[in-house]
């Protein structure tokens, strides 16, 4: 692990933070956009958005630089700012929203090849369940072959992605119609500050989704050639990222009248090329498609793995999931990865709409662990020389906790069924090393969780939440 031929450069680190973000998310912004707003709302909403997460990048590139001796970026600073059980909450939540996502990027393919072979209808039939499990181990075995040598496919992944967006970009900014980008301007009848505040409003969780991986660097910080660099890939591949999302969004509003985009097939970048060049260009787009989402899933997975190793290594996790093979890859962390994945992917045979089902809960896991790294970004912060600091970690903790609030109670009682079974892992762990398993304050959030799982479990059953 430590040898000089399993350290990642500068380039490799901004590729797996580019490879997290640009999956499934960019493909769906014209039709997600163009269903709650215009252009002006969606101008509004990135600089929203991009202001939120370059707070949150900076928050991971401060505490790379601070606290050079906490690998696994979002579990370790949890941990460090807020006691092992946050802490391992914050690394269960990350690795299971990551195999939920992943989980959602299966769905997305076959709903996509579905288009073209009925079979795999919607993504959540059983041929395309059974084809996608098969898709999981073959990426598992692939990973088994060595951290160093999937960082390196993914960076080859992550070009070959990209392409065909740039390309988008490129088409539908040269056929950019002027009077129907102007008729798209507003995203409804009504064109004052409060219609415009509700439109952006909608748009938010559709960011966060989108957005997800931007600590990809930080994950893999005890990969790094050098330190600094986790912090100069995170933010790097953020701004790289951001260019590439409203850049998306705001030209296909120059192509179709806003009905027509919010009326489009996903993936909806398909449907807006198709208008611009012809029926080549959502076949083009469908294959980007595909490769962008198996290399953002190859990216997740080995984030996922990571984080589970890292945490057993801090005796935070039970001793099983320290086990590594001869190549160094995480072993039985991978496979705990991998069998999640399969497991969540089963339960879509059962979903009415098995990509918004995925898409929620994975979103749903990842703020919680978002908000602490945050947390513990301000709390290190001290006025005077590291006043910046301190602004930043703030504006980055506003900004998570508003999107808590904004996501509802709902998405919090969906984490806390996660969350309250994955704590006997925290149970295992205490024990094998014997210690008391839960302090007063441990418990105190463990039966809040427990009380979370139960009430989310009522509303699933009565109706009141719907995945």
């Amino acid at each position: 692990m430590t040898g000089s031929t399993q350290k990642l450069s500068l380039p490799t680190l901004t590729a797996m933070v580019v490879g997290s973000m640009v999956g499934a998310g960019v493909f769906s912004l014209p039709r997600n956009f163009a269903q709650a707003t215009g252009v002006y709302g969606a101008l509004v909403a990135w600089l929203i958005a991009g202001v939120g997460m370059l707070m949150l990048a900076f928050v991971f590139q401060t505490l790379a630089v601070r606290k050079p001796n906490l690998d696994a970026g979002v579990y370790a600073y949890a941990k460090a700012g807020f006691g092992e059980f946050p802490g391992f909450f914050s690394a269960f939540g990350y690795w299971a929203s990551a195999c939920v996502g992943n989980v959602s990027y299966w769905v997305l393919i076959k709903s996509t090849i579905g288009g073209v072979v009925p079979g795999f209808g919607e993504g959540n039939t059983l041929l395309a369940v059974a084809v996608s499990a098969v898709g999981v181990w073959a990426f598992h075995f692939m990973i088994l072959r060595g951290v160093k040598e999937a960082a390196a496919i993914n960076q080859i992944v992550t070009v070959a992605k990209l392409l065909p967006i740039l390309l988008f970009i490129v088409i539908v900014a040269v056929a950019l119609r002027a009077d129907v980008f102007a008729e798209n301007l507003w995203g409804g009848k009504e064109q004052s500050a409060g219609a415009l505040f509700q439109q952006v409003k909608a748009t938010m969780l559709v960011t966060v989704f989108v957005f997800l991986g931007v600590e990809g660097a930080s994950v893999y910080s005890r990969y790094a050639r050098r330190r600094t660099d986790v912090g100069r890939a995170t933010v790097l591949g953020f701004l790289s990222v951001l260019a590439l999302f409203a850049s998306v969004t705001i030209l296909s509003y120059g192509t179709l009248p806003r009905p027509e985009l919010a009326q489009l097939r996903q993936p909806s970048m398909a449907g807006v090329l198709e208008a611009v060049v012809g029926p080549w260009g959502s076949v083009f787009i469908g294959i980007g498609l595909i490769i962008s989402v198996l290399g953002a899933y190859l990216a997740w997975t080995l984030m996922a793995a990571e984080v589970l190793y890292v945490a057993a290594e801090d005796d935070d996790m039970p001793a099983f999931l320290k086990r590594e093979n001869i190549h160094g890859t995480p072993v039985a962390a991978l496979v705990m990865t991998s069998v999640l994945i399969t497991a969540v992917l089963l339960t879509t045979l059962f979903s009415d709409d098995a990509f918004t089902f995925t898409l929620k809960l994975c979103s749903a896991l990842s703020l919680i662990p978002y908000l602490l790294a945050a947390g513990y970004a301000l709390k290190i912060a001290t006025p005077g020389r590291r006043g910046r600091e301190m602004v930043t970690a703030g504006l980055a903790v506003l900004y998570t906790a508003f999107l808590i609030f904004a996501a509802g109670l709902e998405f919090l009682l969906l984490s806390c069924i996660i969350y309250a079974p994955g704590t006997v892992l925290f149970v295992i762990t205490r024990r094998e090393h014997g210690r008391r398993v839960f302090s007063p304050a441990e418990l105190a959030l463990f039966v809040v969780t427990v009380v979370g799982a139960v009430l989310g479990i009522a509303g699933l059953a009565t109706g009141l939440i719907t995945i």
